[in-house]
């Protein structure tokens, strides 16, 4: 089944590749790449496969002996065989981790295998996340568990199917093979099942690429391991430009800033634009360090994701971003601060006067664009584009934000909201849309203070007496969170389920009014309002979806894989290749999975213990007590 991949290493012969031969971690001085061989694993099985993604590859539906392709793909997508025509190696790149240089970084897990050429001639890279020990592993095994490839795996065609550019996933593969894991750093560890997923994109390439040339940082030390390589530098970028932004290359092939500049202009207008979309379906990537940001513009390794259930702006997905570097509402400027963390890497072949100035001029304004242009076709706004609309959308997300509501529901529900509907069917839309905010019980965990009553006043003590010491242990943004917390959750003790309804209701009153002011608008600037009003519904079907890969979700697919049973991951899978369609429910996608002999023997697991809820409803109160770190 795998015979037929085409396999043409552009990258390889374009870029250095590290002569040595050793083995193991060290610094890799002078390359881009450096050559490796997965280390095999015990027992590889097929957890799960992405037929969409397989496509790009040229692979189809294995309809003759789906079990020998099961296998096949185990075989050598685990690592154990490499395919004919695959050249593994590990790519050298640097980055700025939470805000530090830190060096020389690299594929420590991931393996490039080389580049395949697709039904119509298309290029694409593809990977082995978790294939073991590499020259840029550091301390670590080189190796992926079970739980965090199943995220990575579901996550990166979850994100497509969402229309949100991003690496695509082909096949997941977990073994017998055992690493030991302290899960959240606590002193915990246990044995988890070595896994690895198939990774696919147009390239790997990443922001950190290119500071491998940097010089020793002011404030960490650190410095990239080919520093003078300007050399080196040139190469990238001419392979860069002319294999992933042709039409750059072809209009600028006669003056090199000229070239750069518009390369660095359409990675900024790229990025800003994939951030917007971010943000407009509630997802937060967790670690946006320079290393973790796509050349191309996608959306690129999945670790401690997270989609957010309640609008909470603050809202850090990430359990070890203590400072909250990488909240939701950061993104954007973290995107940037990064792009400006490129563009020093690119000095001396795009002077950063240039880029600079192109960094101020195009990211905010591309942003706010695209971003505006997203939120008005999820809030139906087909017709006009109003200056009123940015504060429209800021008081939704307020009122959102007031009541607690669930992000992804509230937009979905929106498209049965109509300028004319009757009171009585208003009354009973205003009953949906409360119950897709927090109850009091919701609010209690979510405000639980999180400190000892003597640690904060120590620490409060402590930041008046010496700001010095208080600034090495804690800061004051989490200390007045937790003053936040503890005022919060008083307030809730008083508050009854009636209260907390009925100011739900009159807040979402106030919005609605507004909006449906501003749908009559839209109205009258049409001359069909009955086909103004099927093209919205559509528009708003489309844009905002019913299913999201909700950490419940994922984490009631990883505890059955675990036990032995993968058909909820197929499931989850299939759910979220239609992530905009009515069709549900668990039942219909169950049998779509079953038709596939996607059924497994499996211990009792937590699926029982946990009830079944639909897979879009806003997650059970167990669900907050889930920490991705």
């Amino acid at each position: 089944w795998l015979g037929a991949l085409r396999f043409d290493n552009l990258a390889l012969r374009s870029l250095p590749v590290d002569a040595s031969e050793e083995g193991g971690p060290r610094t890799v001085s002078g390359a881009c790449f450096a050559r490796v061989r997965p280390t095999p694993l015990q027992n590889p099985r097929l957890v799960a496969m992405s037929l969409p993604a397989l496509a790009l590859l040229g692979l189809e539906a294995p309809a003759a002996d789906p079990a020998a392709a099961e296998a096949e793909a185990a075989l050598f997508f685990s690592g154990n065989r490499v395919l004919a025509g695959a050249e593994p190696a590990a790519h050298c790149y640097c980055g700025h981790q939470f805000g530090s240089f830190a060096g020389q970084l690299g594929d420590g897990a991931a393996m490039y295998l080389g580049e395949v050429l697709g039904p119509r001639g298309e290029r694409w890279e593809i990977q082995l996340k978790g294939a073991g020990i590499t020259p840029f592993s550091r301390q670590a095994d080189g190796r992926k568990v079970l739980r965090s490839s199943i995220r990575e795996f579901l996550c990166s065609e979850a994100m497509f199917h969402l229309g949100i550019p991003t690496t695509r996933a082909g096949t997941c593969v977990t073994s017998d093979s055992k690493v030991v894991r302290d899960v959240f750093y606590d002193g915990n560890p246990k044995n988890e099942r070595c896994t690895v997923v198939l990774r696919i994109a147009s390239t790997f390439i990443r922001f950190g690429s290119f500071e491998i040339f940097k010089p020793p940082d002011e404030y960490t030390g650190r410095k990239g391991p080919s520093v003078n390589r300007n050399d080196i530098r040139i190469q990238m970028l001419d392979y860069v430009i002319s294999t992933f932004y042709p039409e750059i290359q072809e209009a600028y092939s006669d003056n090199t800033i000229q070239r750069n500049a518009a390369f660095f202009r359409e990675i900024t207008k790229r990025t800003a634009r994939l951030v917007a979309e971010w943000q407009c379906v509630g997802f937060c990537h967790g670690v946006l360090n320079t290393d973790n940001m796509s050349i191309v513009g996608l959306t690129i390794d999945y670790g401690p994701f997270g989609f957010m259930d309640r609008y909470d702006p603050e809202h850090v997905c990430n359990g070890s971003d203590n400072t909250g570097r990488y909240a939701y509402n950061k993104q954007p400027e973290i995107c940037k601060w990064n792009l400006g963390k490129l563009a020093e890497a690119l000095v001396p072949e795009l002077p950063l006067e240039i880029s600079q100035l192109i960094l101020e001029e195009e990211y905010d304004a591309e942003f706010e664009k695209h971003y505006l242009q997203k939120m008005r076709k999820k809030l139906g706004l087909i017709q006009l584009e109003l200056e009123e609309d940015s504060k429209l959308v800021s008081e939704l997300l307020e009122t959102m934000h007031l009541t607690a509501g669930d992000f992804t529901n509230i937009f979905y529900l929106l498209s049965s909201f109509s300028v004319d509907i009757d009171p009585s069917k208003f009354e009973d839309f205003l009953e949906e849309l409360t119950r897709q905010c927090a109850s009091v019980e919701e609010l209690k965990i979510v405000f639980k203070p999180q400190m000892d009553p003597r640690q904060l006043s120590m620490m409060l003590m402590l930041a008046q007496s010496n700001p010095q010491l208080f600034a090495l242990i804690g800061t004051k943004a989490n200390i007045n969170k937790e003053l936040e917390r503890i005022e919060q959750f008083s307030k809730l003790q008083q508050l009854t389920a009636d209260d907390l309804l009925s100011r739900n209701k009159r807040h979402w009153k106030e919005w609605l009014e507004k909006y449906r002011v501003r749908l009559q608008k839209e109205i009258e600037s049409v001359v069909n309002a009955d086909a103004w009003n099927t093209e919205r519904v559509k528009v708003m079907n489309s844009n905002n979806p019913k299913y999201i890969l909700r950490n419940y979700i994922a984490q009631n697919a990883i505890e059955a894989a675990e036990n032995g049973d993968f058909s909820e991951v197929r499931n989850v899978l299939k759910l979220l290749e239609h992530p905009f369609q009515e069709a549900e429910d668990s039942q219909e996608v169950k049998e779509d999975a079953e038709e596939e002999g996607a059924t497994a023997t499996a211990a009792v697991c937590s699926q029982e213990t946990k009830s079944r809820q639909p897979y879009c409803s806003k997650p059970p109160l167990w669900a907050s007590e889930l920490c991705v770190t």
